[in-house]
């Protein structure tokens, strides 16, 4: 079951003509939701933010909107069946609405962290980083040759082999006392969860400084973790490369800092 264009779907099928802009070149824009509480207005469901993501990019695109309230009625729909939803527009305002389930093993990764590999080629960073759009080959790409080498995410980087961030989501790591960021500087997507994060910590008075991830400074971590709207915050312990293998604590105090931003939520669910 989804909801395409104003309907509920009873289908795994989803038709569209043979010339489709979105089929043919991955003409659509996205955005993933986690659903707290069963409600698309409780803060961390983000409602309002997922939307205006949508709308910056269409606009900048030139691309016609959705209506907006029948995209509503099409989230809500699905929501009441499934806790994740991913919201495409197409480019001429057509939205499908897809729903699935959290990862089954999502909690163990909260708790043990995970293993990741380094995407040491350039290719693989993100068509129109700051955007979310259908053409996503790259990251899926880079995600499928981690699971190869026997880990769940890939950790895309620049040509001079700075980190940006996960094929999945934004990068935290804790040094000296203090949360780093790889910058917002048009190369890697302005996650909502990190949006969140940023102003929660900065609420419970903790700075988060944005600089670039250089080969030099991730060898510098203590810890770090990657974010997303659906996983909340996983730990890494371990970044296998061709030249070396870094590991990290996944247990560290100060993700306690970040992890707290959700666990009044939990405790309502």
């Amino acid at each position: 079951m989804f909801w395409y264009n104003g309907s509920i779907i009873e289908s795994n099928t989803l038709e569209l003509s043979s010339d489709d802009p979105g089929l043919l070149y991955g003409a659509t824009v996205f955005t993933t939701l986690r659903v707290y509480n069963g409600s698309l207005d409780t803060p961390l469901t983000n409602w309002a933010a997922h939307c205006a993501r949508l709308r910056f990019s269409l606009e900048t695109f030139h691309w016609r909107f959705p209506n907006w309230q029948q995209l509503r009625q099409g989230a809500e729909l699905i929501a009441a069946k499934w806790p994740v939803l991913r919201i495409a527009i197409f480019y001429d305002g057509r939205e499908l609405i897809i729903g699935r389930n959290l990862p089954a093993d999502l909690t163990k990764r909260q708790q043990n962290g995970i293993r990741a590999w380094l995407a040491e080629r350039p290719h693989l960073q993100r068509s129109l980083p700051a955007h979310k759009t259908g053409n996503y080959l790259s990251a899926w790409l880079a995600q499928k040759s981690a699971q190869q080498q026997g880990a769940l995410e890939a950790i895309l980087v620049d040509a001079a082999g700075n980190w940006l961030e996960t094929s999945t989501g934004n990068l935290w790591g804790w040094r000296s006392g203090q949360w780093f960021s790889p910058p917002l500087d048009g190369r890697i997507l302005p996650g909502l969860t990190r949006a969140l994060l940023f102003s929660w910590l900065e609420k419970q008075g903790h700075s988060v400084r944005e600089q670039p991830w250089t080969p030099e400074l991730v060898s510098e971590f203590e810890a770090i973790a990657y974010s997303n709207c659906v996983a909340e915050v996983i730990p890494i312990h371990t970044v296998a490369s061709r030249h070396r293998t870094l590991t990290y604590n996944p247990k560290h105090w100060a993700f306690q800092q970040l992890q707290s931003l959700f666990q009044s939520s939990h405790k309502l669910q």
